[in-house]
């Protein structure tokens, strides 16, 4: 392995906080600085994680010539201009999801970042979980045939997570079901058809002009005869927390638990069925980082109490697999598994989800961002 040491700077300390000690236990990074408006919280984390580069705004942070990269973890709405930034001051960038609310924005990421030369990724949670990846195993092996359909699931209660999310359109918000379907499917979303139902509060509507409580949306995947749907709720709309995939191939088919304390179900043939006891995923990852699959186990109880932790049911051990593939991409001179234009793609087909919703469900074709 490379003995390189990737500068990472994570801007964003709620949930990104829970990177922070994973890039400083991969043995080819450190954190080199941190961000975070609040002095108070900043020099509270600086002294929790032993780091001494410390920026309450992010600008002043990319003026670190010796900085290779950039992990951001801010509201949804602040993704895209914080990006580019970054991609302007050519640094490699990781952001969570989703890429940006806006199909231009995602656009004018994909060509910024050619432009730069940098690596992007979109840091996906969904792609990365242990059933995801005990899936994926599956797929690769030829074990599910032919997959004839796939759908997703991110039902959610948003009540307490404040500004933005008041109102926020569901679909908006839907790369965590959309992206494992992308990946099984092996191609981007060609074009959507969505669908809005029930209404949510009457003070929330007028935040970002969308009044469904649900919303839904067919896809299909270019170039192939797969098909899939998505479902996504965040008011008004009572549920257990779910973020889920089903997958139904011609030889085997698979689907999420619907209630926390259940185990997925795998469908062998007909009437056959079998409960799966999914596997840890720390053998496929640096030994250095594998413990941090079991997150629950490495994190403190102040970083466990972040809502996105909390209703993510810890992210399926994930985040060691979204560090690892973002440093090892910049490392290895390649794009990383979740590129700007796969990025764009999954977040494109959320937005334009809702915005055939509110157009009475008009099909929408999701733009070519390959060739831009």
């Amino acid at each position: 392995m490379s003995n390189q040491k990737i500068k990472v700077a994570v801007i964003g300390l709620g949930f990104g906080a829970d990177f922070i000690p994973i890039y400083q236990s991969h043995p080819n990074s450190e954190i080199y600085a941190i961000c975070q408006r609040s002095a108070e919280k900043l020099e509270a984390a600086g002294k929790k994680y032993g780091v001494d580069r410390l920026f309450t705004d992010y600008r002043d942070l990319l003026k670190l010539k010796e900085l290779d990269a950039v992990h951001v973890v801010t509201p949804a709405d602040t993704h895209a201009p914080i990006v580019l930034d970054c991609l302007k001051s050519e640094k490699h960038v990781a952001c969570t999801v989703p890429m940006a609310i806006d199909v231009e924005d995602c656009k004018e990421i994909v060509r910024v970042r050619r432009k730069a030369g940098v690596n992007y990724m979109m840091m996906e949670t969904a792609a990365y979980t242990r059933e995801f990846l005990y899936i994926k195993k599956l797929k690769d092996e030829g074990k599910l045939g032919n997959i004839q359909f796939l759908r997703g699931s991110h039902m959610q209660d948003m009540e307490e997570w404040g500004y933005p999310w008041s109102g926020w359109p569901p679909l908006n918000y839907a790369t965590h079901a959309v992206s494992p379907l992308a990946i099984l499917a092996e191609a981007p979303v060609d074009w959507v058809f969505g669908l809005g139902s029930g209404r949510i509060r009457e003070s929330y509507i007028k935040n970002w002009n969308c009044p469904f409580a649900v919303e839904s949306m067919l896809m299909k995947f270019k170039g192939t005869d797969i098909g899939a749907e998505v479902t996504r709720s965040l008011y008004d709309t009572v549920r257990q927390y779910i973020e889920s995939f089903d997958v139904y191939g011609q030889k085997l088919s698979f689907e999420w638990n619907k209630l926390d304390n259940e185990e997925p179900i795998l469908f062998t043939g007909k009437e056959d069925s079998e409960k799966v006891n999914i596997p840890d995923t720390g053998y496929m990852l640096p030994k250095e980082i594998a413990k941090f699959t079991k997150s629950s186990e490495v994190m403190d109880e102040e970083e466990k109490s972040h809502l996105s932790f909390i209703q993510g049911s810890g992210h399926g051990g994930s985040h060691p697999h979204l560090v690892n593939e973002f440093i090892m991409s910049i490392i290895e001179k390649r794009d990383s598994s979740i590129d700007a234009e796969k990025a764009a793609n999954w977040s494109s087909t959320g937005v334009l989800g809702n915005n055939s919703s509110i157009l009475g469900s008009e099909k929408i074709f999701v733009p070519d961002f390959w060739n831009l």
